[in-house]
């Protein structure tokens, strides 16, 4: 089975910071994970120097290609970066899925 993991520390979340489903909304300092399993593509964020993650709220998307599942990811940085209750970007901002 195709797997692939992409992850990105020391992302610092915008004013407003992003959803999570377990965590409400998480600010300051995070690391943001995309597993992509050939199908679909699962983003968790977790407090940067911690050990629990949490799912980005709109998790898990549609991903039909690793490339599709890569740009999802730099998507999803950029997302926190801006802040405003971050989600899971809409299929308009990522790839052709």
């Amino acid at each position: 089975m195709t797997r692939a993991t992409w992850t990105t520390p020391d992302v610092f979340a915008g004013r407003g910071g992003t959803r999570t489903d377990e965590g409400g909304v998480m600010s300051g300092n995070l690391t943001v994970r995309t597993t992509w399993d050939g199908v679909q593509a699962d983003v968790l964020v977790r407090y940067t120097g911690t050990s629990q993650w949490h799912t980005l709220a709109g998790s898990p998307v549609s991903c039909l290609s690793e490339q599709d599942s890569r740009q999802l990811h730099q998507a999803v940085v950029d997302a926190v970066r801006a802040g405003g209750g971050t989600t899971v970007p809409g299929d308009e901002r990522v790839g052709s899925r």
